[in-house]
């Protein structure tokens, strides 16, 4: 669930995150309309809890996937989740690149997608690998309530062994699982983002 979710939802983030640049106001191709309507989705989908937002689409699942049940079932509001998370971060990573850097490309002649592929991404590498382990994190706290829908998971293990049958050894276990997993993630993004910057 995780590594569909992320790579799916990484991509569509990215994108999603480009597009609110390009077409704000100070953008390199600015577009009000454009801007609005990515930014309310942004808004409106990251204002709404996971568990929410899981049921909520329900019948567009069924209809991306066939079923609304299992792992297929949770992976939908999944990617739906952590896309526009993952957008807002890539935005704010793109944001914190000093303007200098692009009004130096523009006076050079570079186009849009140079200004992005030579510019903009090189100088936020480290920022965005960071953006996207925050976001890592956030999508693990959301599978583990996938298991609400069968998913399974750690979280389900958790709910289904540790609470509803008063297993502390197992409870115990998942959390410290968690904790573990989260640690790795936070300390592997934490080093190769220092590394880019290096560069």
């Amino acid at each position: 669930m995780l590594g569909i979710s992320l790579f799916f939802g990484s991509i569509l983030g990215i994108l999603l995150g480009i597009a609110v640049v390009v077409t704000r106001p100070a953008g390199v191709l600015p577009n009000a309309v454009v801007s609005f309507v990515l930014n309310a989705f942004i808004n409106v989908v990251r204002s709404l809890p996971f568990i929410i937002l899981l049921v909520a689409i329900l019948p567009f699942t069924r209809m991306i996937v066939g079923t609304s049940i299992g792992v297929n079932g949770a992976l939908v509001p999944l990617i739906l989740m952590v896309a526009p998370y993952i957008g807002r971060l890539v935005e704010n990573s793109l944001l914190e690149v000093p303007e200098g850097i692009v009004e130096a490309a523009k006076s050079m002649g570079a186009t849009p997608v140079q200004i992005f592929v030579r510019f903009l991404l090189p100088e936020a590498r480290g920022s965005l690998v960071l953006a996207l382990t925050t976001a890592t994190i956030g999508l693990l706290d959301a599978t583990a309530m996938a298991g609400t829908v069968g998913a399974g998971g750690i979280g389900d293990l958790a709910i289904s062994y540790g609470y509803q049958r008063f297993d502390g050894i197992t409870m115990l276990v998942t959390v410290v699982t968690l904790v573990v997993i989260v640690q790795l993630i936070q300390l592997f993004g934490t080093r190769l983002a220092r590394k880019l910057r290096r560069r």
